[in-house]
């Protein structure tokens, strides 16, 4: 009796212990946040000092999501499932799944360039949390997608867990972090699969949780080479979900970080920071932007990094985020801007917006395989290596 009871208080010790090293949703204040910030910048006045810093911070976010000691080769071979191939107005959509590790799928959208020609740029595009519809079936998901293609990109869009065809879990469970980044990796795998696609010409961008994919990924990720986060890199804000800030990525027995220092991983290459003033972000002009831009300046690569900030604007990736992130993600990846441009500005009005059944992944016609792991407990079976 008494081992057990042992037992039971060392487990609930443990759980104690892992919950106070979370930092997650409005963790700090914003004052607090930027003197975290600061107390972070004072410990780096170079790049060989910033280098041995982002080493420190990059273990701890593999660490966090017990991902130090994966072997990617025992990744699942993709085994792409790819139907229901529309020809729309310059481009074409696909409904996609893949198995990320066995028997876990990850589920999407694919959207190509009609008339391609020899190779081009390829870009992921996570969404963020949202509903009525959910994530990528959102008109401004599809905006986008569409768009980037008819500027010449190949682009995936993926559900998140527990959204569009991803059902094999609940959206919020312990280890949805973990999933999330390891279904993000295997969507980068799967589109540099494709013989279209340049592997020097890799974008990712996307919203809320969609931007901390974005960065979580590119700061883990070197085959991402351009990176543009909307409405989500804060310093007192920490992503208010479990798939965001639910694994203890931030704070370490060595050492505390936060989402800045993480986006900053990516420097010295191309980034956009899009900031709005209605939400977490409404200080990044005064306090994020300038942090990172210091870091890019370690490599002299201060115009690599821009902020293009909407203080009336609120948390989405709507037009006039997508208007900024366009000339961005052209101008780096060598796109064809003046392809979806009339009289100087951006015209989505050729883009098709699809319905959820026309994007469905998994139907009557197209079940889900019989090898899917099926609820939360059998998922996280298969997520307890370390």
């Amino acid at each position: 009796m008494r081992h057990f009871l042992v037992s039971g208080l060392l487990l609930c010790s443990l759980a104690a212990t892992a919950q106070t090293e979370l930092r997650q949703g409005k963790f700090y204040t914003e004052e607090e946040g930027r003197e975290k910030l600061l107390q972070c910048g004072r410990q780096y006045q170079d790049r060989a000092s910033w280098e041995k810093r982002a080493s420190k911070i990059r273990q701890g976010i593999l660490d966090g999501l017990e991902l130090s000691h994966f072997n990617r080769s025992s990744f699942a071979p993709l085994k792409p499932i790819v139907h229901s191939r529309r020809e729309l107005d310059g481009y074409a959509v696909s409904n996609v799944a893949f198995e990320s590790l066995p028997g876990i799928y990850v589920t999407g959208n694919l959207y190509e360039p009609l008339g391609l020609k020899g190779k081009t740029a390829g870009i992921l595009c996570p969404h963020g949390h949202g509903e009525n519809p959910s994530g990528r079936f959102r008109e401004q998901t599809q905006q986008r997608c569409a768009t980037l293609a008819r500027m010449g990109a190949v682009v995936f869009v993926y559900d998140m867990n527990g959204m569009g065809d991803a059902t094999q879990t609940p959206h919020k469970f312990p280890k949805a972090l973990k999933l999330q980044t390891l279904n993000s990796m295997r969507s980068l795998d799967y589109l540099l699969s494709l013989p279209s696609v340049d592997p020097g010409r890799i974008g990712m961008t996307g919203e809320s949780g969609g931007g901390t994919q974005t960065f979580l990924l590119t700061a883990l990720e070197p085959r991402i080479k351009v990176s543009v986060p909307v409405v989500m890199v804060s310093a007192h804000f920490f992503g208010g979900c479990v798939c965001e800030s639910g694994m203890p990525i931030h704070k370490r027995p060595s050492h505390e970080t936060n989402n800045v220092e993480i986006a900053a991983l990516f420097a010295p290459k191309p980034m956009l920071l899009v900031s709005d003033g209605d939400d977490w972000t409404r200080n990044t002009p005064d306090v994020e932007y300038p942090f990172i831009r210091n870091i890019y300046s370690f490599y002299a690569a201060q115009k690599a990094v821009e902020n293009k900030h909407l203080p009336d604007e609120k948390h989405d990736y709507g037009p006039s985020k997508r208007a900024a992130m366009y000339p961005f993600i052209a101008k780096y990846l060598k796109l064809d801007l003046a392809k979806v441009s009339k009289d100087g500005k951006v015209d989505e009005s050729s883009n098709r917006l699809l319905s959820r059944e026309e994007l469905a992944v998994f139907d009557t016609t197209h079940p889900r395989p019989a090898t899917a792991l099926d609820g939360e407990e059998a998922v996280m079976k298969a997520l307890s290596f370390r």
